[in-house]
């Protein structure tokens, strides 16, 4: 394609049969004048006074008058007039330039020479050396003119000795100097020669400007917009200041090749390097410039990146390795370049990492922070596969000061970490509920990778990344995938789990447990025991256990048992809720050193079930996959209870504040219930049957003591021992005297030790020896625990003492089960007085009898009335009626 178009012109040039010869050169009106010099031939034309005056002021006249043969193209009047810097010097007589006197117009001027003549028979494209050697500036610029004249030039300069280039050649029919490879552009040819005895001179119709450097030559081509474009300062400087360039530059479809990422990479501020190396697999630096001249037929260029360049010459093409030459030979002051049609860029060579592509795409804080955490082979490494969370530096930069970690700390090393995520987990992977791991490896887990939750609606599946979050951070924009990596940007930086009791404490609703926790030694160990699984019930749960064993577990004295029922509930492994959801059943250890057990229900609900407590004890499992530094938090319904924990009816009437009763239920000879205990077996209580049943005592608190003579009922044993069996009720044995009361089987709802029903009636320790020694409970909204116990069948005490207010229970993990109901008051045993015993009785059998005898009477008196009436008619007079 490049000798294809390169060599148009030539051919178009050669059917012209040399017409810019004949037409223009030689042309009948020029005239040739002998024994006359240069300066002569403008001395007589008017055309060119302006150009005269310009080479007297740079002292040019002596070096012009000494050159034998050359060639001068001489920019017309108007054509000066034109020129910025020409004119300027015209008009202003005292213009001082930046330069040592006159140079760099001097220069300019050397560009318009040639040190031959053009010969009558001048090819239709010729390419010409000029007198006009460029070289680098001096800085600061030399006020000192050379040495002295005629001021000759000298082969030196930035093009290794050799002076600018020069072309000319005709298009239209008319002559043109300054064109380029294709004889495009150029001044225009407007006066014939005119031959003086040393030279030739052609008048042209602009000012000749010689070549920029490289780095303007670029700017100023159309086709490399987008290498100019990515120029930077550096770069600039290296095509400005090196000498001998010769520059092989992909012209803007070439850079098309890269994917859009990489170009946008490459726009940035940070791809200095990768441009310059680049720029190096394209430039050649070697003695001498390398214009199109010297690759026939072949030749073989090293380039600043040690790459070789194969350059071959075909006949309808040029080759530069893999690309093709389109454009030769476009001259700068510092070298050549030549445009091609591809990346001259071996395969590999450029290693574009994720870093680069982070920094382009506006999260270079982000990058910061992970050089400052000498992280960087997260980002450097190309053949590793990563999905990268990367916030942008407008996320960051509104963050305020302490919400993200010191840089370079452990800490954020540990959040920089939490953004990888080993593998590309496209959209088309997630699933809300997912967890994901990341590149986290946490000492807390076992050194096992830490995990993140991912959101996703699933219902859209337009744009998924629109309704996607990481860790709750959103996704703020259409991921980008490079290479091994896709990257998602989201809306604020994602923190690592922290600690469990930590992670729980902005939850408010499970603030009793985390109290609970911080009022024992165990805080520590739960905080930071690696790899567990903490499962955790909210306030309510206290109550729903029963407020008397609340009360027991929170108090000061029983911290064992309450470490020991907090550590139940932590898991000696990590289990995620998929773990835990699958399967029918299934156990686990647990920290305090006995077994949980999780149950699937068909209908998909999860019991959580104690390795003690009381029968039937269980908790529904919420699967919440809260993610703490040492592993999981999950919730639970309820509280359990290990076996380790002996909940007696003894602990729980010290939380009833029944230290009163404690001490008359010891004295009765029945501390053997206080401790969940059999009986003695030579005790009347054995006898009966008592062996094994479970008990649940009415506990009247220490204030409803207040109006009794505690000397004068201990003192009385018998009646000691008739009161605290008012208060005893024996839960269902092997004893067929005793009524089975069948417990609450709902498993979240089992915490009372009787069931409660409305009106439900209970036999107690003195039912045996009274026939008011049962006790019935009733509803009541006026009690603070929802129901009044009395004993059954009391009357004509206006419930003074034969009733009283529910306030709180407790149930017991002994055998044969029971617990404590905490009352108001304590019931005295019923004993009714002789007139409500038999007075009453008599009284109404009395009224009774009168009200019978009363009946009889009356119904008597009008049965005989009724006997003595007539009951018929006499006869009719039958005489009369005749």
């Amino acid at each position: 394609m490049l000798t294809t178009m390169f060599f148009r012109p030539l051919a178009l040039l050669a059917s012209l049969n040399f017409s810019f010869a004949a037409q223009v050169i030689f042309s009948p009106a020029n005239t040739s004048i002998s024994s006359t010099t240069i300066i002569d031939v403008l001395s007589n034309d008017s055309d060119y006074l302006s150009l005269l005056q310009l080479i007297q002021r740079a002292r040019l006249v002596p070096t012009l008058n000494r050159l034998n043969d050359c060639t001068l193209f001489a920019p017309t009047n108007d054509a000066i007039k034109r020129h910025s810097l020409w004119s300027s010097i015209l008009e202003d007589s005292s213009l001082i330039l930046q330069d040592n006197i006159q140079e760099h117009l001097r220069q300019q001027l050397f560009y318009h020479l040639l040190n031959y003549s053009i010969p009558p028979e001048s090819e239709p494209l010729k390419v010409h050396k000029t007198l006009h050697y460029p070289h680098a500036p001096v800085e600061p610029p030399s006020r000192e003119p050379p040495p002295h004249p005629p001021w000759m030039p000298i082969p030196s300069g930035t093009l290794g000795g050799e002076p600018q280039r020069l072309r000319v050649g005709t298009r239209e029919e008319n002559g043109y100097v300054g064109v380029d490879a294709f004889c495009n552009g150029g001044a225009k040819i407007v006066k014939g020669n005119v031959t003086a005895e040393n030279g030739v001179v052609l008048g042209i119709s602009e000012v000749l400007e010689p070549p920029p450097n490289l780095a303007t030559v670029l700017s100023q081509h159309s086709s490399l917009a987008f290498f100019h474009r990515v120029l930077t300062p550096e770069i600039k400087k290296f095509l400005n200041s090196t000498s001998e360039l010769t520059l092989f530059i992909p012209v803007d479809e070439a850079w098309e090749a890269l994917g859009h990422y990489e170009r946008i990479y490459l726009e940035s501020k940070y791809a200095t390097d990768d441009l310059f190396r680049i720029l190096n697999m394209h430039a050649v630096v070697q003695t001498g410039v390398k214009w199109s001249d010297s690759f026939e037929p072949a030749i073989n260029l090293t380039t600043v990146d040690g790459t070789t360049l194969e350059i071959v010459v075909h006949p309808e093409k040029t080759t530069i390795s893999t690309a093709d030459l389109i454009e030769p030979d476009i001259y700068g002051s510092n070298g050549v370049l030549h445009l091609i049609n591809s990346l001259l860029i071996p395969e590999g060579a450029l290693q574009l990492t994720p870093e680069k592509y982070l920094l382009s795409l506006n999260c270079s804080s982000f990058v910061s922070f992970i050089h400052e955490t000498e992280l960087t082979y997260l980002i450097n490494d190309t053949s590793s596969s990563y999905t990268i969370l990367a916030p942008s530096d407008d996320v960051l930069s509104i963050l305020s000061d302490g919400e993200l970690p010191e840089p370079g700390s452990e800490e954020m090393k540990r959040l920089l970490r939490y953004h990888f995520i080993p593998g590309k987990m496209t959209t088309k992977k997630l699933h809300s509920g997912m967890l994901i791991e990341t590149t986290l490896q946490e000492p807390g887990l076992g050194g096992d990778r830490q995990v993140l939750r991912v959101e996703v609606d699933e219902h859209q599946k337009d744009e998924a990344w629109k309704w996607l979050r990481f860790g709750g951070a959103k996704v703020l924009s259409e991921p980008v995938e490079v290479n091994n990596t896709l990257i998602y940007f989201i809306s604020r930086p994602i923190v690592p789990p922290s600690d469990a009791l930590e992670t729980v404490l902005p939850m408010l609703d499970f603030s009793m447990f985390i109290a609970a926790v911080l009022s024992t030694s165990i805080g520590d160990k739960i905080r930071n025991a690696a790899s567990t699984s903490l499962l955790i019930p909210p306030n309510s749960a206290f109550d729903r256990l029963g407020l008397l064993v609340s009360e027991y577990l929170l108090a000061s004295s029983s911290k064992p048992d309450l470490e020991n029922v907090l550590l139940h509930h932590v898991l000696s492994s990590v289990r995620y809720s998929e773990a835990l959801e699958n399967g029918t059943q299934r156990t686990f250890a647990s920290a305090e050193g006995s077994d949980l057990t999780v149950s699937r229900e068909d209908n998909g609900t999860v019991f959580v079930s104690a390795s003690g407590g009381w029968v039937g004890m269980k908790s529904r499992l919420h699967t919440r996959n809260i993610l703490t530094q040492t592993g999981v938090v999950h919730e639970l319904s309820d509280i359990l209870i290990p076996r380790s924990v002996n909940l007696t009816v003894g602990k729980l009437m010290k939380a009833a504040k029944g230290s009163t009763m404690i001490s008359m239920v010891t004295k009765a000879g029945l501390d053997w219930v206080l401790n969940g205990t059999s009986p003695p077996e030579d005790s009347q209580w054995a006898q009966q049957g008592f062996g094994k049943a479970g008990w649940v005592l009415l506990c009247p608190s220490d204030s409803a003591f207040g109006q009794y003579n505690l000397t004068e009922l201990y003192g009385n044993k018998e009646k000691l021992v008739s009161i605290v069996g008012q208060h005893l009720i024996p839960l269902p044995s092997q004893s067929n005297k005793l009524i089975a009361a069948p417990l609450d089987d709902d498993p979240l709802y089992n915490n009372r030790p009787l069931v409660l029903d409305d009106s439900v009636t209970y036999s107690t320790l003195q039912s045996a020896s009274s026939v008011y020694g049962d006790l019935v409970f009733k509803q009541s909204d006026d009690a603070k625990g929802g129901y009044i116990v009395g004993i059954k069948g009391a009357r004509g005490t206006d419930k003074q003492t034969d009733w009283a207010n529910v306030i709180s229970w407790g149930r017991t993990t002994t055998t044969g089960g029971g617990g404590v109901i905490r009352i108001d008051r304590l019931f005295m045993p019923y004993y009714p007085s002789w007139w409500t015993e038999y007075g009453m009785p008599v009284v109404v059998g009395v009224l009774g009898v009168f009200a019978i005898c009363g009946f009889f009477y009356c119904v008597r008196l009008i049965w005989r009335i009724d006997t003595t009436e007539a009951t018929y008619e006499p006869a009719s007079n039958t005489d009369d009626d005749d």
